[in-house]
């Protein structure tokens, strides 16, 4: 049994990374998807939830993450993310191991994997090569201020911790462009076809 080849997907807020991630699913290829890994974990009787009832019950309500009381633990107790990180990180992991088995049991031979901070926390050394999605910044704003109860401050709070989209460009192995729909969509189906090609060669 191969290894699939894991395609890093990442992006700044507001770049189009989960309708990118969608153009994926709908060809067909398995795609993983981290926030939603954590969901999973953080829910009832997951074992993320288990974990943080551990560290701070307090964050635990009917058996599931509260995450405005675990934001709020963050924001008064400087210990509370790397301690929450060392163990959920090894969860989300797991996680994600376990759906690349799965897709290769299924003879997957490509699997995107979906990491808002990919770079940010290292993970691309984990992957075969990364599409990054970008968009203008004037673009990106535009997108990110339409969303429900978004502000400037918070745009600017969460831009402040992710890296600079040039960066992000300057170290993909490729980028997609999201300013048109379905100029994004051809161009997830051409990359699909140059990395199967590669795999063939």
């Amino acid at each position: 049994m191969s290894r699939p080849f894991r395609l890093g997907l990442t992006g700044s807020i507001g770049m189009g990374k989960s309708t990118t991630a969608q153009f994926f699913a709908e060809e067909g290829v398995p795609v993983w998807d981290a926030d939603a890994a954590v969901h999973r974990l953080y829910a009832p009787g997951g074992a993320g939830a288990q974990a943080i009832a551990a560290l701070h019950p307090q964050a635990i309500r009917d058996g599931a993450v509260d995450r405005t009381a675990l934001k709020d633990w963050i924001a008064r107790d400087k210990t509370a993310l790397p301690r929450i990180e060392a163990v959920i990180h090894p969860l989300v992991a797991a996680d994600r191991a376990e759906f690349i088995d799965n897709a290769a049991n299924n003879g997957a031979d490509l699997v995107v994997l979906d990491i808002p901070l990919l770079f940010e926390t290292g993970g691309d050394a984990e992957m075969d090569g990364v599409v990054v999605v970008s968009a203008p910044a004037e673009v990106q704003r535009e997108r990110v201020l339409a969303r429900p109860g978004m502000t400037e401050a918070q745009l600017d709070t969460i831009l402040a911790r992710q890296m600079p989209d040039a960066e992000k460009r300057a170290r993909a192995t490729w980028v997609i462009e999201t300013t048109g729909l379905e100029a994004a969509r051809r161009a997830v189906r051409e990359l699909i076809e140059e990395i199967k090609g590669r795999k063939d060669a």
